[in-house]
């Protein structure tokens, strides 16, 4: 971190020099001493160090300097840190001013120059002054420092970026504190006009309408392409991913992990999963993303962040992916581990309130938002289990409606215990949401009891939403079969479904290989997948397998 400021102000270049010697000689192990020779450039300092997270302990400002008195400046500067100390240095026949700049400005002492020796008549007074502030000072924040208001769909996506990236940051609210006006003021903006979301970086660097794509590049998280030919380009950074990337690097593979958004998937979104194997106390679908993340990335993997897969091609027997942006990946082989997402609600009123009271997913980062509040959580398998859980810890009242009849019939056994423990979980089944209402933001649902046909409007601020799946297939259809669920088929299921029309070699697809030759599937976004995380890693590790076999089939190097 940062040292603390010490800010000496004087129009007399000279003497600002002594000034500056003096102060950092007695001081400068502890605090960054930093010169200013107006008034005006003064205050442009403090700016610069607030917007970088940094504090000012003590101000040594010199009376008279044209433009901008020492007082008007001591005075202007309350509002960007008012716990400073302040010194005015004075000559004789400003005493009086200095007087009255005690009830005025709140000012600490005032000094008469010149002063000699230092260590008789300055370093006492600074000494007490500083003392005194370093008792009270709470360090500042090191850390991302994002501004927005809690409605806004662009706050929402940046926050929940970087929750599932694992970067710490501090959320700061326009709407309740005068840190986050004050923060945008600083970067020259208007709170409510031209801010939507505003992320300041530790070195006081702004990006404004902070994108994950943005985000990713400033923090250097996105990756480039090293190699024009890859054994193995992995598409999706969910557990499956994940898993056969942890498995193909270490065992010699060159790969590429293509990721749309960040790591981790669905599960990356859970708050609690506790019944992964070797995890007794269970961990949060986070921390186990950081985990294989940082394993992969150990073993050699490459990773393409924020990155989006769009078509997949053959040629000159290789496969190729072909990004969003432009870029093109090829490699020997493909795994296809996009997994799935949320189905949409459906209903009056809720594509306009998504990231604004209605979030898909777990909603990690509106964790602290719901304090005190009432949630409703959509869907009754695990993954809407593990939210009510967690969101049951803070939030006033959690009710979960469940389409079906029990919690029993799609969510694990211990799970449904922990629900069914928490007096402040209430859960509904047989209910569905029919309509969202709100204007800026969700205000309230209608709920349909599906047993009496009643419906019943009811207040809420926060909808999580977790029914069904999805799987990210829409841009392998064309090349790949998939079941009538869009699933991708592989191996035997090829058979299975009559879906074999595209197969042409003389063997039979192996484990896990798709439609494709050389391009295969694990994870939820493959027909059969067992939905849970141990399943994934061992699909994705599983796949890894029939690469190699894949690769002795066509001559490649084992």
């Amino acid at each position: 971190m940062a040292k603390p400021v010490i800010l000496a102000v004087d129009d007399d270049p000279e003497v600002l020099q002594a000034v500056a010697r003096d102060v950092r000689h007695g001081f400068g192990e502890r605090f960054r001493v930093i010169r200013a020779e107006s008034g005006e450039r003064a205050l442009e300092v403090m700016r610069q160090v607030k917007l970088e997270g940094d504090a000012v302990a003590l101000l040594l400002v010199d009376q008279r300097m044209p433009h901008m008195t020492g007082v008007e400046l001591l005075a202007e500067s309350a509002g960007l840190f008012p716990d400073a100390k302040r010194v005015l240095l004075t000559a004789y026949a400003d005493t009086d001013a200095a007087i009255r700049a005690i009830n005025d400005v709140r000012l600490d002492h005032y000094l008469v120059k010149p002063w000699d020796p230092p260590e008789e008549r300055l370093y006492p007074v600074l000494d007490d002054l500083l003392e005194d502030w370093t008792s009270d000072y709470q360090p500042p924040f090191e850390g991302i420092r994002l501004v927005g208001h809690r409605w806004s769909p662009e706050a929402h996506t940046a926050r929940d970026f970087l929750a599932r990236s694992q970067v710490p940051y501090r959320w700061l609210d326009l709407d309740k504190e005068d840190e986050a006006r004050q923060l945008v003021a600083l970067a020259g903006g208007d709170e409510r006009d031209d801010v939507d979301a505003l992320l300041v970086f530790p070195d006081g660097s702004v990006l404004r309408g902070p994108t994950p794509e943005a985000i990713a590049e400033r923090l250097g998280l996105r990756g480039t392409p090293e190699v024009p030919l890859y054994d193995l380009v992995i598409v999706g950074g969910g557990p499956a991913g994940l898993g056969g990337a942890v498995y193909a690097t270490s065992e010699g593979l060159r790969t590429v992990l293509v990721e749309r958004e960040t790591t981790g998937g669905q599960a990356g979104m859970s708050s609690r999963i506790e019944n992964y194997l070797g995890f007794p106390s269970g961990l949060s679908g986070a921390d186990l993303a950081r985990r294989a993340t940082t394993q992969a990335r150990r073993f050699g993997t490459q990773m393409l962040l924020t990155r989006e897969a769009v078509t997949l091609s053959e040629s000159a027997g290789s496969l190729g992916i072909t990004l969003a942006d432009g870029g093109e990946l090829r490699a020997h082989c493909v795994l296809v581990a996009t997994g799935v997402s949320y189905r949409q609600l459906g209903v009056p009123g809720a594509n306009t309130l998504i990231g604004r009271g209605v979030y898909y997913g777990a909603g990690l980062s509106e964790f602290g938002s719901v304090r005190g509040e009432d949630v409703v959580v959509v869907g009754g398998a695990n993954s809407a289990g593990q939210a009510a859980v967690h969101f049951a810890r803070v939030a006033h009242k959690v009710t979960m409606l469940v389409r079906g009849t029990s919690l029993e019939k799609s969510m694990s056994q211990y799970l449904v215990e922990q629900v069914q423990e928490l007096p402040n979980v209430e859960v509904r089944t047989r209910c569905v949401v029919a309509a969202v209402t709100g204007d800026e933001h969700l205000e309230g649902i209608e709920v349909l009891d599906r047993r009496t046909g009643e419906r019943t409007i009811e207040p809420a601020s926060s909808l999580f939403v977790f029914i069904g799946a999805q799987p990210r297939t829409g841009w392998l259809r064309e090349q790949l079969d998939t079941d009538d669920g869009g699933f991708l088929l592989t191996g035997a299921d090829l058979d299975t479904h009559g879906r074999r029309k595209a197969w042409r070699l003389g063997r039979d697809p192996l484990l896990l290989e798709t439609s494709v030759p050389g391009v295969f599937a694990a994870g939820d976004v493959r027909h059969g997948s067992g939905k849970r995380v141990a399943t994934a890693v061992g699909e994705g590790a599983a796949a890894v397998m029939a690469v190699w076999e894949y690769r002795a089939s066509v001559g490649l190097p084992g």
